[in-house]
């Protein structure tokens, strides 16, 4: 929902701590490198007149993530944020379809005040169930795979790159499956829009 730049926000000081994990080979150093970058994305996007709310989460997210990193002595502490965080919201998103009110449909309709009338065509729900269900997958991927990785030997080597590699790609296959569910929910509330009209 943030766009490009969200996932600007989002993905810098992952991409910086990695790199200056690999580089340096010290926490330290990587977490002042990625604080720092969080702080250049949150004014970047200040003073492109971008909410102030976003940038201010995204700073704060890094911090967490810094203080975990700091406290556990070790640069895998950086990733347990986001690793508990998948499986929050891969839970979420699973009991959305569960209760019938597919978290994809119940956000877009209620960021655009659409109201909530699509849950009574079982052919829209079924396509936000599909949606919501590809980001169950998405999240459900990442919290499996990097948790594995973080109890690994593999934590210190591969644990950032799949964390990278898991991001924005896996997010894009998941955002197409909602963009087509968005576009079936339109397609659908199209004939009702048009009565109305006349």
């Amino acid at each position: 929902m943030g766009g490009v730049s969200g996932i600007v926000a989002s993905g810098v000081p992952v991409v910086v701590f990695v790199v200056a994990q690999a580089v340096a080979g010290n926490l330290v150093v990587s977490i002042i490198a990625a604080v720092a970058s969080a702080l250049a994305v949150a004014g970047w996007r200040l003073a492109r007149g971008e909410a102030v709310q976003p940038a201010l989460s995204g700073l704060l997210g890094v911090a967490v993530c810094a203080v975990v990193a700091w406290r556990t002595g070790e640069a895998k502490g950086f990733f347990l944020l986001g690793i508990w965080t998948s499986l929050v919201y891969g839970g979420v998103f699973l009991l959305s379809v569960l209760v019938r009110r597919p978290l994809v449909g119940v956000i877009w309709h209620l960021v655009n005040g659409e109201g909530q009338d699509w849950r009574r065509d079982r052919r829209v729900v079924r396509a936000y169930d599909l949606a919501s269900l590809a980001w169950v997958l998405v999240f459900g991927a990442r919290f499996v795979v990097q948790r594995w990785l973080y109890d690994s030997q593999y934590a210190d080597t591969w644990l950032g790159w799949v964390r990278i590699a898991m991001g924005v790609p896996l997010a894009a296959l998941a955002a197409a499956v909602t963009v087509w569910a968005i576009r079936r929910s339109r397609q659908a509330a199209a004939p009702a829009r048009r009565r109305r009209a006349a």
